[in-house]
């Protein structure tokens, strides 16, 4: 059942169908392998995110898009699929309840977490654009916190997010805080081809040429 979190923030619960979720899985062990691998982004002050993330279309670095992944081996990332948009605008549309000919999401990052990876409230303020996020979520079930566009803080409102499901948040929420403070190890499907852990893809516009 379709769910509005906040203005512009909604939840569609099992919107991926199990052949999707392999699929995805696929794509993103491909990717996983290079031109730039998966890795633990280190952040400017010398701390590393606990989630492993690989990029397509362009390379995400604290805390800015580049074609080269400087900071990883010198390499340009892989192509942002077409396939991968058409998969966007579907979503969004069906998030939306109207058509989304006009979203032409150009990057996606893949978040990996182990057991016990966190991802800490932020925003997701880097793209040069204010055109919506499309969150995909397979493997293992998380508590996802979607807050405000104030502060890290309250009020927010924990979502439990499993495989399948997709969340867009765009409008007055595409600058929320939000973050995954949980993981719960053993509750996806072996059937999607992910054995444990979750994955995370979020498709977003960056506004960069």
């Amino acid at each position: 059942m379709r769910r509005e979190i906040a203005p512009g923030a909604v939840h569609v619960p099992g919107w991926l169908t199990l052949d999707e979720q392999r699929h995805l899985v696929e794509a993103c062990r491909e990717w996983a392998t290079g031109p730039v691998p998966i890795r633990h982004t280190v952040l400017p002050r010398g701390g590393v995110m606990s989630v492993q993330t690989v990029c397509v279309g362009w390379h995400w670095q604290p805390y800015r898009y580049t074609r080269i992944a400087h900071d990883v081996n010198g390499r340009q990332v892989a192509e942002f699929p077409a396939w991968l948009g058409e998969l966007g605008r579907r979503a969004l549309a069906d998030a939306y309840g109207r058509p989304s000919d006009t979203y032409e999401p150009d990057t996606a990052l893949i978040n990996f977490y182990d057991g016990q990876a966190r991802m800490g409230m932020h925003q997701d303020k880097d793209e040069k654009s204010d055109a919506p996020v499309v969150s995909l979520s397979i493997g293992d079930r998380c508590l996802f916190r979607f807050g405000n566009t104030e502060t890290r803080g309250r009020p927010y409102t924990d979502v439990e997010l499993a495989s399948g499901d997709l969340f867009v948040f765009g409008g007055p929420s595409r600058f929320a805080y939000h973050g995954v403070p949980k993981v719960r190890p053993g509750t996806g499907d072996p059937a999607t081809g992910l054995a444990s852990g979750r994955l995370n893809i979020t498709m977003r516009v960056t506004g960069l040429r």
